[in-house]
């Protein structure tokens, strides 16, 4: 049975992709800088801002594990303004780099992380060049959490180029949402400005899950990103009238379903077989 260690374990995304990982066979060993709410896996409270500490957790605290095969690396200040940016910058930066050091030294050659979508140019107040916005151009970060996300894809390009065996799998995640969250949906309809900001896409973390798993099987040396977003938006309106209410003058490349969501799924579906499952609808 293959081990992951999946970091940020505890979070809402993390607490998905733990049961979903284990639902398939994986081994897990939970790391988060809070106790995980499970007791059926190994689990550690880890610091990955002190190198030390990331070294052990992922080569083996005591007995408790012998190592793990792969690294599936989400802990971080979630969002941006939750902490003043330069503490955005130190934890995220920081507990990135660590976590890869930690793994390369511990022989694992498979990471799975997460980018964001906000490296796309979310609030969007300038429109995006096109749309559904996809991996194709490049970044645009607009916060200090999005520019310490793109900051990290090229960090996984480099890597990868020191180390040719390395395959580093970037998802940029929109808005992760449980089904609790999708009572308050309703009330976005009447002001589709309320989720303009990021082209009124989320993710539900059982597919969000559903992605990394995927992302653990691609395993192609190198490193890519991804979009990970459902197939439809937060709202009844019809995609092509909140195109037409808020960015009218923005080029479409394509035919759109009803409420097909503006952030390509499209390479996420050709080469990792991902297919979201779930829709608050």
């Amino acid at each position: 049975m293959a081990r992951v260690a999946v970091t940020g374990s505890s979070g809402k995304l993390g607490r998905a992709v733990v049961t979903d990982l284990l639902a398939h066979g994986w081994d897990v060993v939970a790391l988060d800088r809070v106790p995980s709410p499970r007791g059926d896996v190994v689990s550690s409270v880890v610091d990955l801002t002190d190198f030390g500490q990331a070294v052990e957790a992922l080569s083996g605290i005591d007995d408790r594990h012998s190592g793990v095969d792969a690294l599936v690396h989400l802990a971080a200040v979630p969002a941006p303004g939750l902490v003043p940016n330069a503490a955005i910058f130190a934890n995220n930066v920081t507990a990135s780099y660590n976590a890869y050091a930690a793994a390369l030294r511990a022989g694992v050659r498979r990471v799975v992380w997460a980018s964001s979508e906000t490296v796309l140019g979310l609030p969007f107040d300038e429109p995006p060049p096109y749309v559904p916005v996809d991996e194709e151009y490049a970044p645009r970060p607009n916060s200090t959490y999005s520019l310490v996300k793109t900051l990290e894809e090229e960090l996984a390009r480099q890597l990868c180029r020191w180390h040719p065996d390395l395959t580093m799998t970037g998802l940029r995640f929109s808005n992760v949402m449980d089904p609790g969250d999708y009572a308050q949906f309703p009330g976005y309809d009447a002001d589709p400005r309320l989720r303009r900001w990021n082209l009124w896409g989320y993710i539900d973390a059982r597919d969000g899950a559903q992605a990394v798993r995927r992302a653990l099987d691609h395993d192609v040396p190198g490193a890519d990103v991804f979009i990970i977003a459902n197939a439809d938006t937060v709202m009844a309106r019809p995609t092509a009238d909140l195109l037409a209410a808020e960015f009218p003058d923005v080029p479409v490349t394509r035919p759109l379903g009803q409420h097909e969501t503006l952030l390509s799924i499209d390479k996420a579906r050709r080469v990792l077989g991902y297919q979201p499952e779930h829709s608050w609808r």
